[in-house]
């Protein structure tokens, strides 16, 4: 194990503005210990790319890195299928010289000329197909400037608008989107295996959450702090999540068994730079608990029975001034009067119409279906909370978003959603909200309605006819809506939510009408959507065949029955546990089992079947160590 040292004398990031080929080769050639360049380019999947290129190369090329895109792949190492073909599958990197540019450090090796770590300047890049930009990035990118100019136009046009925020249209520079995220993470001992059972009671006891860290945890959270701020992201706090156990101290004392879970957030920016900070955070933070001999786990349920990872995402749009000034245009004149402003609204609009085709870009895998279950602060249905009265902010952890609001700064009224997690591809979930919000501003604008009139529709009941939104949903609560509504309830109040990545997908694979709403301006394409439900739906049946259904079949195995067989209620119990064991797993002369079934489903790409098959193993699996547990318990 290696233990982890900071270099403040490092170069950890180069500005926006810094990005011209004069400067960065003084600059480079002030840094000899940073030897590769990097054109760091997101697939649709939201994995980045990692092409070193020796320092010498950039500089004397550096002229055609910057202008055009002579690096090369090929459709084999990105995920764009239907895109990058086996016949046309050339891919290129254009740079991005509008962000910030990474030098990530190999802390293992050591140059021996400047006795620092060797670096790598990571470079924010488009993936180029055909040419045209086909990557998560890029969608991104045309997504927030779609946004920015409907925006300035509206305003340029609504003169009222701009006076209800204090400023004169003509005074208006440009529209940006700010948002960012808050990263949860499990740290674990590489050989310590989860209890379950041990979580669940200290995370019911509250034993972890917003605890002092100790020991080894506490140095790499303190290191992944300072870490951040060198890399600019100007950290706000680092805490425990409610996650884990109490580790045990060696003779030597050292802290032995651990199991946590850490919380770590940094100030806003714009949407871009949020979604890349996120990226880059999880390779620092992961590699600073790796060399103290720690695993992170960014899943977002690593164990079922216990607290997953969340990330939830804030964001707003603030207009900048020609004066330098930033007004919040989802904020209300008068936050003690009014929830939200009339632009604020129609983005609340629009985000909880067409929620279905934004969970696609949230929830897309088996794993973050796991975590968005009742009884662990993660949200099932697409509800939103604004408060319990004008005077009292949300504190409701139970819906899908919530508007943040503080009454000493009104312009930091934002927008919680509650539903992402650290493996979500923020870009293009990002990207999706801004094109179903836009739908909503668009609509209350001219609607000419009042931000009253706006509110009262937001909150009608269920059953009222909305000039927007669907009259047969619920879409505010303020109560615990695992409390006060059955399950069936809240399906028929607020919609049935997906539970499969099939079940996501669907609003994508079969809903034409709402595809407009995604692809107007030109921000995502029929190909593009194409391309990643196909790969997210390859991602799914291969997750299924190769990781879930191995998972679960050493689980089965690891059941063993130990009571005495003439017990006749230990035998009961066991015969039960036996019963649905082979049901999921074993094949007889007589029936197929689940698992078989499920195989079967992929072979046939009968994904509709495999759907329901997946629900009926999550369902037997479950009720399976529920038993088990219970049985066990019963020995002595």
């Amino acid at each position: 194990m290696t233990s982890f040292k900071i270099y403040p004398e490092l170069l950890y990031f180069l500005p926006e503005g810094s990005h011209n080929p004069d400067e960065l080769i003084q600059t480079l050639r002030l840094h000899p210990e940073i030897h590769f360049v990097s054109f760091v380019g997101i697939d649709l999947a939201g994995n980045d790319t990692d092409e070193k290129i020796p320092i010498f190369n950039f500089i004397h090329h550096i002229e055609e890195y910057l202008n055009g895109y002579i690096i090369k792949t090929d459709g084999s190492s990105v995920v764009l299928p239907g895109i990058a073909t086996l016949n046309n599958g050339l891919v290129g990197f254009e740079a991005d010289k509008e962000v910030i540019w990474f030098v990530d450090y190999n802390y293992d090796h050591i140059d021996t000329a400047t006795q620092l770590p060797v670096g790598t300047l990571r470079i924010p890049a488009f993936l180029i197909h055909n040419n045209n930009k086909v990557c998560s990035r890029s969608i991104l990118k045309r997504s927030v400037g779609r946004f920015a100019d409907i925006i300035s136009e509206i305003l340029k046009d609504r003169p009222d608008l701009c006076s209800h925020f204090g400023f004169h249209s003509a005074q208006l520079d440009h529209i940006e989107l700010l948002a960012a995220t808050e990263l949860e993470f499990w740290v674990s001992s590489p050989d310590e295996k989860m209890n379950a059972q041990r979580l669940t009671i200290s995370e019911s006891l509250k034993e972890q959450y917003w605890k002092r860290t100790k020991g080894v945890v506490r140095t790499a959270l303190e290191q992944a702090m300072i870490l951040l701020e060198l890399y600019g992201y100007k950290p706000e706090m680092a805490h425990k999540e409610v996650g884990g156990v109490k580790a045990h101290l060696s003779v030597k004392g050292e802290f032995n068994n651990i199991m946590e879970q850490l919380e770590v957030d940094w100030h806003y920016t714009n949407a871009l730079q949020a979604a890349d900070f996120e990226l880059m955070a999880r390779i620092f933070i992961k590699e600073i608990f790796r060399m103290h001999g720690l695993d992170v786990s960014f899943s977002a349920k690593p164990l079922l029975g216990v607290a997953g990872n969340g990330e939830h995402t804030h964001m707003n749009a603030v207009a900048c001034l020609a004066d330098g000034r930033s007004v919040n245009i989802f904020c209300p004149k008068d936050i003690e009067s009014e929830y939200l402003g009339i632009i604020g609204w129609g983005a609340l609009f629009g985000f909880m119409k067409h929620y279905p085709l934004i969970n696609p870009f949230i929830s897309v895998t088996s794993d973050s279906f796991r975590r968005l279950q009742p009884g662990y602060e993660a949200p099932t249905h697409a509800v939103v909370s604004l408060g319990m009265d004008l005077q009292t902010v949300t504190r409701n952890r139970t819906v899908l978003l919530g508007l943040i609001r503080d009454f000493e700064n009104p312009v930091r009224t934002r927008f919680e959603i509650r539903s992402p997690n650290p493996r979500t591809n923020t870009y293009l979930c990002l990207a999706a909200i801004y094109q179903c919000m836009l739908d909503g501003i668009e609509f209350v604008v001219h609607s000419g309605m009042s931000s009253k009139e706006l509110e009262n529709e937001f909150c009608k009941e269920y059953g009222q006819e909305g000039s927007y939104l669907e009259k047969d949903r619920l879409y505010r609560s303020e109560d615990d809506i695992f409390e006060k509504y059955s399950a069936a309830e809240r399906d028929r109040l607020f919609g049935t939510p997906p539970s499969t990545v099939y079940e996501s997908l669907r609003s994508l694979l079969h809903d034409d009408s709402l595809i407009p709403v995604l692809c107007a301006g030109g921000v995502f394409s029929d190909d593009l959507l194409a391309s990643y439900a196909h790969a997210m739906l390859d991602t799914w049946q291969m997750e299924l065949s190769e990781r879930i259904i191995p998972e679960n079949l050493t689980q089965i195995r690891n059941l063993v029955a130990y009571h005495n067989p003439s017990n006749v209620y230990d035998e009961a119990m066991w015969k039960e546990i036996d019963k649905i064991r082979s049901h999921l797993a074993k094949d007889t002369q007589d029936y197929v089992s689940v698992f078989t079934e499920i195989r079967m489903a992929i072979d046939a790409r009968n994904l509709k079947e495999l759907s329901k098959l997946q629900k009926i193993m999550n369902a037997q699996q479950s009720e399976l160590l529920t038993r088990y547990s219970e049985y066990c318990q019963n020995q002595i």
